[in-house]
């Protein structure tokens, strides 16, 4: 059995209003190692105007890994049906992280906390 890294070292921020949503990353630099965007609810993200790739990885509303677009070039688009969120990394994060179909996370990465929201 594969033992997945653990997920201890991940800072999420929360993108829940209708322009933060649609924003997501666009005109940010790009996420350090360890933090990640989530939108939510968000089942498509896109890539327009962005400079650089991020990993887009979708959950379902139990947190559960459904799908994972690593490296998602700008210009771009990524669905996945049955997603509730949407992480948005710096390209390469999933991978290091362990993040693949099937994986659930944590739920305190998933759940609202004032002092990380956006």
């Amino acid at each position: 059995m594969t033992r997945m890294p653990p997920l201890d070292e991940l800072t999420v921020h929360r993108a829940e209003r209708w322009r933060d949503r649609l924003r997501g990353l666009l005109f940010s630099p790009p996420p350090a190692p360890g933090q990640a965007l989530l939108i939510t609810p968000c089942a498509a993200v896109h890539t327009a105007f962005m400079r650089y790739p991020i990993d887009v990885v979708f959950l379902d509303r139990r947190g559960t890994v459904r799908k994972v677009a690593r490296a998602l070039p700008p210009w771009r688009i990524a669905i996945c049906v049955g997603a509730r969120h949407t992480l948005e990394l710096a390209a390469g994060e999933a991978r290091r992280l362990g993040l693949t179909p099937g994986r659930t996370l944590p739920r305190r990465l998933l759940h609202h906390h004032p002092e990380s929201s956006q």
